[in-house]
């Protein structure tokens, strides 16, 4: 039997790669200890994600609830398994620039240590399985801040001729810049998979996401831009919007796109790669524009305040050039749009943000 381990299977990512893959025959060891919820409070937890998926997929799944952060609970679920290991995917992460600031040893520890954990189990127990990171556009630090970028009506935005008017490739530095303590932690994780590939040959790859996003995010303040934003639209909550006018961009990758990526990946896989992966030109928005398509989709005004300082390390514009991947995996495409991912984030979720709002 095809063995999948994949870490944070209750969160966005996880999720979706959990019920992908376990489609596709194989059977989903599924690591999460639902961290998401001590980050960012209950509201945040992924305890409900990961009952849907026990009783969607059931012996096709088995939930693990352990820390990535214990390596030696990490090995023997790798042990256990061995050679039948032929995927892993780690998405576990704690994936806040604001929170890092509070507990940089636990982010550091989780990010950094957990992915140095995860490599090496996969390389003692299982080193010919496809390794597949998420990583982040963070480790680019605000090095994207320095652009030429012009102010337009609704958002920021990059002239025509300059070179990364078609996105961000994967040849921005990530030196020399302020990258906050969340993007540090992650840098160090991104380098590691690098290494894993270049240094021991194992089949490796670095996804660096902006906004990862889709139905069964668990979004927060602090995490998950555009499932938060429309919880907000939806439930009255108050939103807070952070400088730059509110005209900062972002592309925003679903996570059924994401995913596909990583399938393609994994039929094909290379050494030591590293990706920009995100919506692209294909799939993006200001703040305020994600704001008038919320209300726009849900009949709601949204209750929201504007602060003038801007989150530390905080991109003003960031479009990813999917153009790598596409070149190495051309049979990829992407599917939706910021409007799509909405009105899908809108419909599987109305019922349970009323719901827990009353």
């Amino acid at each position: 039997m095809n063995i999948a381990i994949i870490t944070g299977s209750g969160g966005l990512i996880g999720s979706e790669a959990t019920a992908f893959f376990a489609k596709e025959g194989f059977k989903v060891i599924g690591i999460d200890n639902d961290m998401r919820g001590y980050f960012f409070g209950k509201e945040a937890s992924t305890l409900w994600n990961r009952q849907r998926l026990q009783e969607t997929l059931g012996e096709n799944y088995t939930d693990v609830s352990i820390d990535i952060r214990d390596y030696e609970a990490i090995s023997q679920v790798f042990n256990q398994y061995g050679s039948d290991i032929k995927l892993v995917i780690h998405t576990a992460a704690q994936p806040s620039h604001d929170w890092a600031a509070r507990e940089p040893h636990t982010d550091f520890s989780v990010n950094a240590n957990g992915t140095l954990n995860m490599l090496e189990a996969t390389r003692n127990f299982a080193p010919e399985a496809v390794f597949i990171f998420t990583s982040t556009n963070k480790v680019y630090g605000d090095t994207p801040n320095r652009l030429p970028l012009i102010e337009q009506e609704t958002r920021w935005e990059i002239d025509s001729n300059h070179t990364y008017f078609g996105g961000i490739r994967e040849d921005m530095s990530i030196d020399q810049t302020l990258h906050s303590l969340f993007g540090a932690s992650k840098v160090a994780a991104d380098v590691l998979v690098q290494e894993y590939g270049g240094y021991f040959g194992m089949k490796t790859a670095c996804f660096r996401g902006g906004c990862l996003t889709g139905p069964t995010h668990s979004g927060a303040e602090l995490h998950g831009f555009l499932a938060y934003l429309m919880k907000c639209t939806v439930t009255g909550k108050p939103y807070k919007v952070f400088g730059y006018n509110g005209k900062q961009v972002r592309d925003n990758i679903h996570s059924s796109d994401l995913i596909q990526m990583f399938y393609e990946f994994y039929k094909a896989p290379r050494s030591g790669q590293v990706y920009n992966s995100g919506g692209g030109r294909h799939s993006n928005c200001s703040m305020l524009e994600a704001i008038q398509i919320c209300e726009e989709i849900s009949g709601n005004k949204l209750n929201w305040t504007y602060v003038e300082q801007n989150r530390i390390g905080d991109h003003i514009w960031w479009i990813s050039d999917n153009g790598k991947f596409s070149s190495h995996y051309p049979n990829w495409k992407m599917k939706y749009n910021v409007r799509e991912i909405l009105q899908e984030i809108y419909g599987f979720n109305q019922e349970r943000w009323k719901e827990e709002s009353v």
